[in-house]
């Protein structure tokens, strides 16, 4: 993390089951229409059940009824205010209870056995395990394998002149850290994934068309390099906390590698910082990392949530929370990234900060790039769903537009890119686009200090951006 300050720029016994159902169908039914009375019920809101319940259930099962009361609670305010009728409210407990097997199921799959636990200091629990323990090695491919060594940095690498700190997450002011073997992941919980939309889909993007569409809500404000063979990109990105106006909306400012066509077989490995209210639970900007090869259809996922990305480093945390972050006219701070194809093996790098080695993406992974990228993206990215019918007050960067410039904009500085021979170089022929300006805009630059460099970003809806 870099200070910037003077540049300027869920099992119950079978005699039970009937009771069980009609408690079930009590709690959802009557907590859905915010009924009190009935003393069969279980209400989200207490959050306690009787000493008699107690002796009738065992804990794992009362865990799922609560969880199903959260669920049907969650579920009600979302249907009113998408205009859903009585109807499309009522919940079919048999249905609710598959949903909260499958989500065990994979809970089980994503969280690993921990050799050691850490609370962090805004919520998380990240979990150190053993680093063939990871998600990654669930992959057939890399069953029995352990990590590579660290590949060959790019010729022309070097630290940013600023003083970067690698001890720029939260959970790490909590003093404790992983042990040798072992890698950080942020616990994934049963709230997690009853935000999800789609349980099949928790840790997907939404599939995209095209890189430009506005048909699904993505819309951009991203400079990209084309036409030629691309092995990594570098820069230094600005951190923020904009504000993200609703549970299934984000905002993220990151680095795309791409390769293939948008339509069917896109390839991209991406990496930077995201604010996610519906993945994380709460509006903290968290480093992050992205991966398909088939256009965000069925391959890939958000940081380690499945079998792909393989860690490294023990002291970085992927999904965790930034600190600190700029602010309006304030301190700036940015991290720095760095993805680049390994020469030798061909897998595709990442590194965060002054040369903290974070872990790779295999090239069996890919398609297209197991060769080489044929664009590189940096910028910004949100979801705008038109509450009301309006566009989106969410935010994409400070919040703020280009313009205003330093201490004020977001900005991405020091663009390059790596070329055929690992060597890391200015970009050249940036193009720049916003799919909105009147609402999100882009402006770019050169300079001694920063290279090439953009402002970017903006409030979303305002008078020129209804």
């Amino acid at each position: 993390m870099c200070l910037i300050g003077l540049l300027g720029d869920v099992s119950v016994t079978s005699r039970r089951r009937t009771t069980i159902q009609n408690r079930i169908k009590c709690c959802l039914f009557d907590h859905s229409r915010r009924k009190q009375q009935d003393s069969r019920c279980f209400h989200h809101s207490s959050h306690q059940v009787s000493s008699k319940s107690d002796t009738m259930f065992s804990s794992s099962f009362l865990r799922l009824i609560l969880l199903l009361c959260l669920l049907s609670s969650s579920f009600s305010s979302t249907a009113s205010s998408s205009n859903y009728t009585a109807a499309d409210q009522t919940l079919r407990p048999q249905e609710e209870l598959q949903k909260l097997k499958l989500i065990r199921q994979e809970l089980d799959k994503i969280n690993k056995p921990a050799v050691k636990t850490i609370q962090s200091p805004d919520g998380d629990v990240i979990d150190c395990v053993s680093t063939h323990q990871q998600p990654a090695f669930d992959h057939p491919l890399l069953q029995g394998q352990r990590p590579m060594d660290p590949p060959e940095i790019p010729e022309g690498y070097k630290k940013d002149d600023e003083s970067c700190e690698e001890d720029s997450q939260l959970w790490s002011l909590s003093g404790e850290s992983c042990p040798e073997g072992t890698i950080p992941i942020r616990r994934t919980t049963e709230q997690d994934m009853l935000r999800a939309s789609s349980v099949s889909r928790f840790g997907r993007k939404i599939r995209r068309v095209r890189r430009d569409s506005t048909n699904n809500g993505h819309e951009h404000a991203v400079g990209y390099v084309t036409g030629r063979q691309y092995y990594g990109a570098k820069a230094s990105i600005n951190v923020w906390s904009p504000r993200v106006a609703s549970q299934y909306e984000f905002s993220l400012s990151q680095i795309w590698v791409i390769a293939g066509s948008f339509t069917h077989d896109l390839n991209t490995i991406e990496a930077g910082w995201q604010i996610s209210p519906e993945l994380y639970g709460d509006t903290y900007p968290r480093f992050f990392t992205y991966w398909t090869s088939d256009a965000y259809r069925t391959t890939g996922c958000y940081n380690l949530l499945c079998s792909g990305f393989v860690q490294t480093n023990r002291r970085i945390a992927i999904g965790a929370a930034i600190s600190p972050r700029s602010s309006y006219k304030g301190g700036q701070f940015d991290i720095s990234l760095l993805i680049w194809k390994d020469p030798k093996h061909g897998h595709w790098w990442l590194q965060f900060g002054s040369g903290a080695l974070v872990g790779y993406w295999p090239a069996f992974l890919f398609t297209h790039l197991k060769q080489h990228g044929s664009m590189v993206q940096f910028g910004g990215e949100i979801v705008n769903n038109r509450p009301g019918g309006s566009h989106t007050t969410t935010q994409m960067g400070s919040g703020h537009f280009a313009g205003e410039g330093f201490g004020k904009a977001s900005y991405f500085r020091n663009l390059q890119i790596v070329d055929w021979d690992n060597t890391l170089i200015p970009v050249s022929n940036l193009k720049i686009l916003a799919d909105h300006p009147n609402c999100y805009d882009i402006r770019g630059g050169t300079n001694r200090v920063w290279g090439n460099y953009f402002y970017y970003g903006g409030p979303g809806k305002n008078p020129r951006c209804p």
